[in-house]
Parts: structure tokens; C-alpha cells; sequence
């Protein structure tokens, strides 16, 4: 019996007696609203409610009475061993053994898709992320939002929303017209010009822009500096993808904001000049010294917005309501935005203009502000020279220790990580620790097959050690830990579930035996445990996959 039987237990149970206390009143209760825990001491039992403490006073009667009532109701139900009443109302639920058991077959047959849930089902999601000027490398300050906003997008599916993981290439202004000159000057044999990017990657950059281009310097000076611009922008660009790529990072979509500054295929209006329109028309734009705003002060914002200066430039406020306005156009009911450190200023921008465009700033967008983090001993880029990049650190701490790490905490804190701790190879490792519980099941499964265990028989019963009832237990939990993940946007709360978890799976396996001993024969009991053996390696795998982190079969 998982929670969600359990909860539809109780809820069967408290319908009645409450048609019975106030038959004019109709409760109104779904399964959702029957909140259900583990007890901190298990010798309290397998689940604990408060469901009589919630209901008590609209059903006129007292909480420990109600308590009883239900107690009384819940103890027939098939798979449920026992009920007490504790305190002021709570109700402490024990399970059947083979109630509680039969989770583990239920888990081995749903396979990749047990913890998946449809909490989110209906939404429909554009994740932005990263979003790194395609002037340079990753730094680690893109790592940790590449990292969570993969892991957010993750356990958002995973829940049924219907999502798209988006990176915004700023790819428009000022900053690619001195990328480009730096190019140029690197191409030349030229000091870096004024506000230019210096570092050795802009003279690697130059030589392969110049190798595609060869009489790139016998052109028109006017169209030397368009050419090595966009030619050594698709070049960074490309790299920046394979970066991520091979960080376990993919995006649904690369979207281009000099798409939003474009003529139409007419040559009409771009997106830009329709975004003004649109705010105009929802009776938000003012004219005011001769330039144009956005009245966003009615929406909590500290200062109305210039959208367009008085020389008829747009300033970034522009291309920002254009892309929320292209969103929306795209289908999506609801924005998120993760931003770094630096960008809370951003925050009551971002949602004054949803709701200038309409929207309810308190629902349909959320803008996620990540901190800094810091890794201990790690060195400035030798390309960038003023940069840790995300290259390099991969390649020093691996792929799955530095997405695990960055992962395992919430994002609004700041984060120093440990490379020494996150290169060993023992339980101090949080990721080690979690994947060596997912290999350990393997070579569990392995050892049983040379002992002649398998999963040909499955008697739930048998499974009443007390490591069992608390790896059960926790096996229970995680399609809740993911919808919960999910709903508040923590991915940080699957990596405490698995540590948790990997735990309790060691200390069963300290305790219990899938393979007999010696020359002892193969009984119920071992083909079962190998059924509870295998089913949290498979949540394991599951957990760790909502991180973007590998599970090893051997370590």
C-alpha cells in the first residue's frame, strides 16, 4: 500500500462520518488534502496524520474523538495492521508486512517511470537558464545555474509539466561589436581596443576565423569587422553548446535575440517595435521627454521604464518585453527565469512587465536568484585568463561530482565546494556515497544470479526485518520528495532524499542476505530480498538521473 492508497483509505473512511456529523455540509476533500508523514520513531508506526486535528472543528466534535472514529473505520482495511491514537489526535498507521512489501515489485515493474506523477500536469513552462553572452567561455558562474535549471527542468517533466529548457543568446548590441573588434585586433597582430576582450581564447578564435576566412583582411574595412564578429561568434557559440553538452546540459531551444531587433519577412515591424505597440495597447506606455515608457510603478516596480530613448533607440527593457511577449506567443502560460547574483534588480522589472503585458506577475512568471560559488584551489582560465571556466573544472572534478555537488543544495545559498572531498572515493563523498549504493545493488544482482536468486518468486510477507520496513519506508517517499521537488523548484531535496535513502540501503544490506550462506539452499526469502534489492537500485537510478548524474553498475 503506497501513500496515495492509504490516503484514499482514509479518505473513504472520514466521508462517511462526516455525512453522518453534518450531512448540509459537503466536505470537499481529494486525496490530495489528506496529508500524510513518516513518524520520526518507527516504533510509532509506518504513517502518521493529522487529518482529525484538520477536521475536528468543522465536524463539531473533538480532535481525539474524530481520531477514533477514523481509527475505528481504517483498522478493517485490508493491508493495514493497526491504528493508535497519540497526543491531541494524531493517528499513527501501521502497515501489513506484506502490504508494505509488495512496493518493492510495484517499483521493479514501473521501472524509469516509478517517482513520475502528474503534480504538474497542465503546465505548460519556459525554463530560462544560463543565457551567456556568446562572447566567451562558460565561467563557474554559469555552472551552478546550467547544473540546477537542468535539474529543475528535470523533476518539472518528470511531474507532467510540459516544458522548455530555453537559453537566450544575447547576441545583440555593443558587447558583439567589441567581441568582434577584439577578433579583428587579435587577427591583426593589434593591442585589444578599449572595452575589448582580452585572453588567449580571442587570438584562438582569430586564427580559425582567419583559416574559414583567408582574404577576410583584403576585404573592405567596413566588412572586415561584420565578418569576424559573426564568424567568431558562431565559432564561441558552438563551443559554449558543447560545453554544456558535455556537462549533461541540453536546451529545447537557442533563441537569438537579434530575432527580436529583425525586420519581419516584409520588412515591417520587428518584435520589438510589436512589443511597444502591445503595452501601448494594454494602456501602460506614456510619451514623456520625447521619449517612450512603461508605466511598470503600477505593478511594484521602484521606477517607471524608458522602452524607448528620446533618440529612438531601444534600451534593454525593449528586447526584454519582446521576448516575455514572444513566450506567451509561443504558448507559454508560465515564465521562469533563473538569474545570477548579480541581477535581483531584475526581479521587480521582469514581473512590472508581465503584468504591463497582462499577465498576474504573482503566477505566470517567477524569477529565481541564484548565489555565488566557489571552489577551493581552483585556477583562473589559462584562455581567459580572468575566469574559472566550466571546462576546466569538469575536467578536474568530473562531470557527476560537480553537478551532484552543486545540486545537492538550495540555490539562493552561497556554495564553496571541496574538490579534495569531491575526488575521494569514500562515504565522506556525498555523490560516491550515493552511487556506490546504486553499484552495490548491481553486484548484489550479480552475486545472486552466481547463487542461483532470482526473482521467480516474490512473497511480500517475508520482508519484516526492521531494515526492511525502513528502506520500504523511504522507497515510498520518493514520488512525493519529486512532485514536492518539483513544486518548489529545490532539485537540492532528491539529492538529500538519496543520501538518505543510500543509508538505509546499506545498513539493510549489512543486515539482510539476498544470497544464502554457504551450501544453505535458496529460499522465499532471498528471491524476495532480491525483489527489495533491485527495486532501490531502480530508485536510485531514477533519482540520480533528476540530477543529470550517472548511476555506475561498477565502482
Amino acid at each position: 500500500m503506497n501513500p496515495d492508497a492509504l490516503a484514499a483509505a482514509l479518505l473513504a473512511v472520514v466521508t462517511p462520518i462526516a455525512a453522518r456529523r453534518r450531512p448540509e455540509e459537503e466536505l470537499g476533500l481529494s486525496v490530495a488534502d489528506v496529508t500524510l508523514e513518516r513518524p520520526r520513531n518507527r516504533d510509532h508506526g509506518d504513517w502518521a496524520t493529522n487529518l482529525a486535528m484538520k477536521l475536528a472543528k468543522r465536524l463539531g466534535t473533538s480532535p481525539r474523538e474524530l481520531a477514533q472514529e477514523i481509527a475505528g473505520g481504517l483498522a478493517d482495511t485490508d493491508g493495514v495492521a493497526s491504528v493508535d491514537i497519540a497526543g491531541p489526535g494524531f493517528i499513527n498507521i501501521r502497515l501489513e508486512a506484506g502490504a508494505a512489501g509488495a512496493l518493492a515489485k510495484t517499483i521493479v515493474e514501473a521501472g524509469d517511470d516509478y517517482g513520475r506523477n502528474d503534480s504538474q500536469a497542465g503546465n505548460t513552462i519556459n525554463l530560462e537558464f544560463v543565457s551567456a553572452n556568446p562572447t566567451g567561455p562558460l565561467h563557474i558562474g554559469h555552472t551552478r545555474w546550467a547544473a540546477l535549471g537542468d535539474s529543475i527542468g528535470r523533476v518539472l517533466q518528470f511531474s507532467g509539466a510540459t516544458l522548455a529548457r530555453e537559453f537566450y543568446i544575447n547576441d545583440a548590441g555593443v558587447q558583439m561589436n567589441n567581441f568582434g573588434a577584439s577578433v579583428l585586433a587579435a587577427i591583426k597582430g593589434e593591442p585589444t581596443p578599449e572595452n575589448g576582450y582580452p585572453g588567449a581564447y580571442i587570438t584562438e578564435l582569430g586564427r580559425r576565423v582567419l583559416e574559414a576566412q583567408p582574404d577576410l583582411l583584403d576585404r573592405p574595412a567596413d566588412e572586415q569587422l561584420a565578418i569576424a564578429r559573426d564568424a567568431a561568434y558562431a565559432l564561441q557559440l558552438a563551443e559554449i553548446q558543447e560545453s554544456l553538452a558535455k556537462f549533461n546540459v541540453h536546451f529545447d531551444v537557442w533563441f537569438s535575440e537579434r530575432v527580436l531587433h529583425a525586420k519581419n519577412a516584409d520588412g515591417g515591424p520587428s518584435l520589438v517595435d510589436e512589443a511597444v505597440d502591445r503595452l501601448r495597447a494594454q494602456g501602460h506606455v506614456f510619451d514623456a521627454e520625447d521619449a517612450v515608457w512603461v508605466r511598470t510603478t503600477d505593478f511594484g516596480d521602484d521606477k517607471d521604464r524608458v522602452i524607448r530613448r528620446s533618440n529612438g533607440e531601444y534600451t534593454y527593457f525593449a528586447a526584454d518585453a519582446a521576448y516575455y511577449l514572444n513566450k506567451g506567443d509561443r504558448g507559454f502560460a508560465h515564465k521562469i527565469y533563473l538569474l545570477g547574483a548579480d541581477h535581483h534588480g531584475y526581479v521587480h522589472r521582469l514581473k512590472a512587465l508581465a503584468g504591463a503585458a497582462g499577465d498576474d506577475p504573482d503566477k505566470d512568471i517567477e524569477v529565481l536568484i541564484g548565489q555565488l560559488v566557489s571552489v577551493n584551489g581552483a585556477r583562473l582560465s589559462k584562455r581567459a585568463g580572468n575566469i574559472i571556466e566550466l571546462d576546466d573544472l569538469r575536467e578536474w572534478l568530473g562531470t557527476d561530482a560537480l553537478r551532484y555537488s552543486l545540486g545537492r543544495y538550495p540555490a539562493d545559498s552561497p556554495l564553496s565546494l571541496d574538490p579534495e572531498l569531491l575526488r575521494k572515493r569514500t562515504n565522506d563523498n556525498p555523490v560516491f556515497y550515493v552511487q556506490y549504493a546504486h553499484a552495490r545493488t548491481h553486484n548484489v544482482g550479480r552475486n545472486a544470479v552466481d547463487a542461483g536468486v532470482d526473482r521467480s518468486e516474490f512473497a511480500p510477507e517475508l520482508l519484516t526485518h526492521e531494515t526492511e520496513a525502513a528502506l520500504l519506508g523511504a522507497l515510498q517517499e520518493f514520488p512525493r520528495v519529486v512532485a514536492f521537488a518539483a513544486e518548489v523548484r529545490e532539485p537540492h531535496r532528491v539529492a538529500r532524499y538519496l543520501e538518505e535513502l543510500a543509508g538505509l540501503y546499506h545498513r539493510w544490506y549489512d543486515s539482510c542476505r539476498v544470497t544464502p550462506l554457504g551450501d544453505a539452499p535458496v529460499e522465499p526469502v532471498h528471491r524476495t530480498r532480491l525483489w527489495l534489492n533491485d527495486a532501490t537500485g531502480q530508485v536510485l537510478r531514477n533519482g540520480l538521473g533528476l540530477l543529470g548524474v550517472t548511476a555506475p553498475e561498477r565502482m
